[in-house]
């Protein structure tokens, strides 16, 4: 996968993935991302990417030509990259869309500042995306959450892919408990279930964890679920136990 970022702190982003997982999949070649300083494409000696909104308001805007000149030269290098606008506006970025994300060749995020960009620039983004309901001071930390997100879903990046298969929301439902050593501390003990070591046992007492959180930690997700055979039966179960437990 190859992955384009525009922004006017590109030392920012390239901080943000020196680290982690993310850090050794580019070192190692897996995804190969380009940190582009959209002040390059400036042609005035003070470098000027905003002016002033036509019409009135507080703020600056983005000006749409360094925008368009650096979108023209990945084109004519051959690269029709999918553009992603990291902006409050957009659809929220979730689990399955990082997975979308993360089936595209080449990927072009335009990183916002002041009061975003000129309007015309939307004629060359595909997706809008926003990472939650709030405004942050630029889009770098929005995109950086994303291209983290993302990344877990490209092959080779996380080393057990279980792992991925079992975090928070990959089959619309949140991760179980999870406990290591000791088995008990400070009077707290891990469920006997656990420590088993019968392993039906254990998915079976994972899979109702799980369906339990999700309806009690995030019920919007839980509403929406579709729930197959196994599911529908971990959830008898569960709904069973419950009703045991008031009586």
């Amino acid at each position: 996968m190859k992955i384009s970022v525009a922004t006017l702190l590109p030392d920012l982003i390239k901080e943000g993935l020196k680290w982690g997982i993310l850090g050794r999949a580019i070192e190692n070649g897996l995804i190969d991302v380009d940190v582009i300083n959209i002040r390059n494409y400036t042609h005035d000696r003070h470098r000027t990417t905003d002016d002033y909104i036509y019409g009135g308001g507080a703020g600056m805007v983005m000006k749409p030509e360094p925008l368009f000149e650096l979108y023209d030269e990945l084109n004519d290098k051959g690269k029709k990259p999918y553009v992603v606008y990291a902006s409050p506006q957009g659809r929220v970025f979730h689990s399955t869309l990082a997975r979308e994300l993360a089936t595209k060749d080449e990927l072009l995020f335009i990183c916002g500042r002041y009061e975003g960009i000129d309007e015309r620039c939307m004629t060359m983004v595909d997706d809008e995306i926003s990472i939650g309901d709030y405004v942050t001071s630029g889009a770098e930390f929005p995109v950086l959450v994303m291209i983290d997100t993302m990344s877990r879903f490209c092959p080779g990046v996380v080393g057990n892919y279980d792992s991925v298969i079992n975090d928070s929301h990959y089959h619309g439902l949140l991760d179980h408990e999870n406990y290591t050593r000791p088995s008990e501390y400070r009077g707290l003990k891990v469920p006997q279930v656990y420590l088993n070591g019968n392993h039906k046992l254990i998915d079976d007492a994972r899979l109702k964890n799980s369906l339990l959180r999700t309806a009690l930690k995030r019920p919007d997700i839980f509403s929406k679920k579709t729930f197959n055979e196994e599911e529908k039966r971990a959830l008898a179960k569960l709904i069973v136990e419950l009703y045991r437990d008031v009586e």
